[in-house]
């Protein structure tokens, strides 16, 4: 399906477009931890713009996560797979670095972190 003809069938918003892209990656999982990445606070941005393009800002657990490679792959494909997006752009940043105080209240009850 060519960019246009995505765009024509474009969500009605660019918020309900990021909504989709947040859904999209809450279906990601580190693979020795079982939170989606979402949740375990690895992703610091996720930006829609005018033109539809999605620019995602994430980080992992560690510089040595086994996962280094296949998380932002799996994120940046997700991703494009959603209806209405144009570019996609998955940067992983290590500033601020990841610590357990980014999870989300849900994970941390999951994993027992209080």
């Amino acid at each position: 399906m060519s960019a246009e003809a995505k765009k024509q069938d474009a969500p009605a918003s660019l918020e309900d477009l990021r909504e989709q892209v947040v859904e999209a990656v809450k279906t990601v999982y580190d693979p020795e931890i079982p939170v989606n990445i979402y949740e375990l606070g690895l992703i610091y941005k996720v930006e829609v713009n005018e033109a539809r393009d999605v620019q995602i800002e994430m980080t992992l657990t560690s510089p040595n996560c086994p996962a280094a490679q296949s998380m932002p792959a799996e994120v940046e494909q997700k991703t494009r797979s959603i209806d209405g997006v144009g570019e996609v752009t998955v940067d992983v940043v290590w500033d601020p670095p990841w610590s357990p105080e980014h999870m989300s209240e849900a994970a941390r009850l999951e994993l027992g972190i209080m």
